[in-house]
């Protein structure tokens, strides 16, 4: 399974999703909420393919605990993921990378609450849409009243086959003073230096395609 989906493992405890469906023979924990300090980070690995409505929860209500997300999915069909973060433990840090191929028509959503001072949610999402894809991929931030010294990021980046169609929404709701809250939308292209260097190795046009799809999702 970690070399299907490109899942870097390390010491840890884990919380694995196949599918969209929760796997308690893959993780050491029975679920996705964090009531007591582990003294291993908590690695929380959403993978395979999934269609209709999807939900995560992750909620961490403890100190000094550090969680790891890697969601690595593959859309054929339509789907809806939700993913609602609360991070109410101090000096906590959840930090995590999502990454979507899409091939159908695709919604995400991305919730992540701060419900205490010095806490950090900070998620990177990526976006590969294939032809004639359609993908609408949201993000709020909120930073509680009386919560200050929060870090938050949720960014977005895509890169995108011909006819695809792509919409972000990128939002903030900030109520205490943080060290940093960023969000940002980009799509990438690669440039023409970059595919004549790759031709140029004796690549054909369709190897270009994917070594640089591939770099896109692993950078």
């Amino acid at each position: 399974m970690w070399n299907e989906f490109n899942i870097k493992t390390f010491p840890a405890e884990t919380i694995v999703y196949r599918d969209g469906v929760f796997c308690p023979d893959l993780s050491t924990l029975p679920d996705a909420t964090i009531s007591k300090k582990y003294d291993l980070p908590v690695h929380i690995i959403y993978v395979g393919e999934i269609a209709g409505k999807c939900r995560l929860n992750i909620e961490s209500g403890v100190q000094n605990q550090k969680i790891i997300i890697s969601v690595n999915i593959k859309i054929q069909k339509p789907a809806f993921l939700n993913i609602f973060i609360k991070n109410a433990g101090e000096n906590s840090e959840i930090r995590g990378t999502v990454l979507v191929q899409n091939s159908s028509e695709f919604t995400y959503d991305c919730v992540a609450q701060h419900l205490n001072k010095n806490t950090s949610v900070i998620i990177k999402n990526k976006l590969l849409a294939y032809k004639n894809s359609v993908s609408k991929l949201s993000g709020v931030a909120i930073i509680n009243p009386d919560c200050p010294d929060c870090e938050s990021d949720i960014s977005f980046s895509a890169m995108a086959d011909q006819g695809a169609k792509i919409d972000f929404m990128p939002a903030q709701r900030i109520s205490s003073e943080p060290i940093s809250a960023e969000h940002s939308a980009s799509i990438y292209k690669p440039t023409d230096a970059q595919i004549l260097y790759l031709r140029e190795a004796g690549l054909s046009g369709a190897e270009v395609d994917n070594v640089i799809k591939e770099a896109f999702l692993s950078e």
